[in-house]
């Protein structure tokens, strides 16, 4: 008998007709020999409707009571899925996060999971029920409840699937697998039957919606068996593993993009030791992450540079700047909005020369200008203005011959918690 973790996201469970289908889906997953953990988002634009409704109250909610309010959709969702399943004749117990014993570190809105403790998913196991936990949440040390950030579902699926020894976390979304690209931008992406470790992190952290990165970061680590798949169809899904086989010719495996994207410079830095660190230790003090730096050059002494953070933490960036000035002088900041960062990921990058060269005549070719640029050994990643985004993913879609002449499936609307 196996022990298989299922997670179901937003959509799969929007509705109360979505949700009895989930539940048969889960019942056969049972009746099939195996031993089932359910882990399960808020329903369709619940937390959306929270926030909305939190911000007419308060346009800057705290932290720690928008975490009390946003895990009530969670909570709704395993209540309403566990009496879906007893109604078609099967036991089930749902928990939260912490009565399922996830502990996370002290951070509201964003935490990570520190330790889980499921001896109590174990004796409901044994009493032969299927076990519902909500998704995105946990608890500190000190009682206080937390969640952890968009996504974040996900991370609970595989770190559960990792605390219990499963033999396979299986992630259930709106689209049948991994795609190439995003099969809403290019509908000729080709669904990949498997990806690497690293190759899926580069994509997660790149923009691509169907996993959270800290997921896949939990999965490399633990080597947690993950497959990707849809809630609306029976298709063979997307494995994850810590090595996928090269397909014959193909470079690149896949194309991301983050639409979150501003770009901050600061002018007149005085080129000396430690300034830079003192400037980006102050960011990271203020949990704001840096992207892509670049030094535009240095004259009299002075430097600029620009680095690149998400559009919603632009403003608190320019605050945390504003407050060090005095400590680290500079001339003056500006940012750019409305920008994008498109990247190519792939394993068979680092040993095939002139992928860079590809990328941006293909991107050239169609007249957009690239602002900023980034790689590693596996991805590389351009800035450039959003307008043109989805000309520019279709170029170099094809540019790297990833073009299928099937239409690739979309099951529903977007499913990221």
């Amino acid at each position: 008998m196996s022990l298989i973790v299922m997670k179901f996201g937003g959509s799969s469970v929007g509705t109360t007709e979505r949700m009895g289908r989930v539940a048969q889906r889960i019942i056969d997953k049972k009746l099939q020999g195996h031993k089932v953990i359910v882990v399960v988002s808020a329903m369709g634009d619940t937390t959306d409707d929270l926030i909305d409704k939190a911000n007419e109250i308060n346009e800057k909610p705290p932290a720690r009571e928008m975490d009390m309010l946003l895990t009530t959709g969670e909570q709704i969702s395993v209540a309403l899925l566990s009496m879906a399943i007893h109604k078609l004749g099967h036991e089930a117990k749902s928990y939260t996060g912490w009565q399922a014993g996830i502990v996370t570190e002290d951070v509201h809105s964003k935490a990570r999971i520190s330790d889980i403790s499921p001896d109590r998913i174990f004796n409901a196991l044994e009493e032969g029920n299927i076990v519902i936990v909500a998704g995105f949440q946990g608890m500190t040390d000190r009682g206080e409840i937390t969640t952890l950030g968009r996504g974040g579902s996900d991370t609970t699926a595989v770190a559960l699937a990792a605390a219990i020894k499963a033999d396979v976390c299986e992630i259930y979304t709106d689209v049948d697998g991994i795609y190439s690209t995003d099969p809403r931008v290019v509908k000729c992406a080709r669904k990949l039957p498997a990806i690497s470790y690293d190759e899926m992190l580069e994509l997660a952290h790149l923009g691509a919606a169907v996993l959270h990165p800290r997921a896949v970061e939990y999965a490399k680590h633990y080597n947690v068996n993950l497959v990707v798949r849809s809630s609306f169809t029976n298709n063979e899904g997307t494995l994850v593993k810590e090595e996928a086989e090269m397909e014959q010719g193909v470079v690149v495996r896949g194309i991301a993009f983050d639409k979150n994207v501003a770009r901050i410079s600061v002018l007149g830095v005085d080129d000396t030791p430690g300034v830079l660190a003192k400037m980006f230790g102050a960011l990271a003090d203020n949990e704001i992450d840096v992207d892509i730096i670049v030094q535009n050059g240095v004259q009299d002494g002075k430097a600029d540079f620009s680095f690149t953070v998400s559009s919603s933490d632009r403003a608190r960036a320019f605050d945390v700047l504003a407050s060090i000035k005095s400590s680290v002088p500079y001339r003056e900041t500006t940012f750019e909005e409305d920008l994008v960062k498109v990247s190519i990921v792939g394993a068979g990058m680092v040993s095939n020369p002139g992928v860079a060269a590809k990328m941006f005549k293909a991107i050239s070719d169609i007249g957009v200008n690239i602002i900023m640029v980034s790689t590693s050994e596996i991805k590389l990643s351009c800035v450039i203005a959003s307008d043109p985004l989805t000309d520019v993913v279709r170029a170099l879609h094809t540019a790297y011959g990833l073009d299928s002449s099937d239409t690739a499936f979309v099951g529903g609307p977007s499913d990221r918690r």
